[in-house]
């Protein structure tokens, strides 16, 4: 989704500003609970001003996803960039690391981004939702591959189920790691960056053993 021309033309630290604040009103409030009232607010400009930059809510919102996505895919390859000569299961480690830090550095997308699996009235929202999944599988299934290629991931086990599986235990880790609640057992939201490597370590050493050579 396309923002207005004259959104362009802002400075850069401006454009950043808007998408910011936006970012942290629909990830604390989802789409149907955000203000473009707050978010005018917040800023300090008038209300007119934000539809000069954005056709309307619905319009911010998926320019705000698009935004958010390109982050992620330039964090990840990053990581994909500098593992290249790493063995396979460091490279896993260290992507679930980085989303560990990401989660950090960008509170307000990992938030939005629960909120959009757990909120219906989202715009496009299982559109959204698979485009997501569809990003996280390529380039799991790329670090397979390769892994594959080098002889450090077993050929007798399903590529697809693999993937799937990986991308289910990420995901769920950085759920636990983000969300109090959502940790049931392994205790790693509010903890220390060792313990937290700790944990990374234990999970990517059962993936090695189930499909490692």
């Amino acid at each position: 989704m396309e923002a207005k021309k004259t959104f362009f033309n802002l400075p850069e630290e401006k454009q950043k500003r808007v998408l910011e604040t936006a970012l942290e009103e629909f990830s604390e409030n989802g789409y149907e609970g955000a203000s473009i009232n707050l978010i005018v607010s917040k800023l300090g400009i008038a209300k007119g001003s934000i539809y000069q930059y954005f056709t309307d809510k619905k319009s911010l919102f998926l320019y705000i996803f698009d935004y958010a996505v390109e982050l992620i895919r330039k964090t990840l390859k990053q990581v994909k960039h500098e593992t290249r000569e790493e063995p396979t299961f460091e490279r896993i480690r260290r992507s679930l690391l980085a989303g560990v830090d990401f989660i950090e550095r960008h509170p307000f997308i990992y938030r939005g981004y629960l909120k959009m699996m757990f909120e219906r009235e989202v715009p496009f929202r299982q559109e959204l939702l698979q485009k997501i999944r569809l990003f996280s599988s390529e380039y799991l299934t790329s670090l397979l591959i390769e892994g594959r290629e080098k002889g450090e991931v077993r050929k007798d086990v399903n590529l697809e189920t693999m993937v799937f599986l990986l991308d289910a235990v990420m995901d769920r880790f950085l759920q636990a790691y983000a969300v109090p609640y959502l940790d049931s057992s392994l205790h790693i939201h509010g903890a220390k960056r060792l313990e937290i490597e700790r944990r990374v370590d234990e999970l990517v050493e059962a993936i090695r053993r189930g499909i490692g050579n």
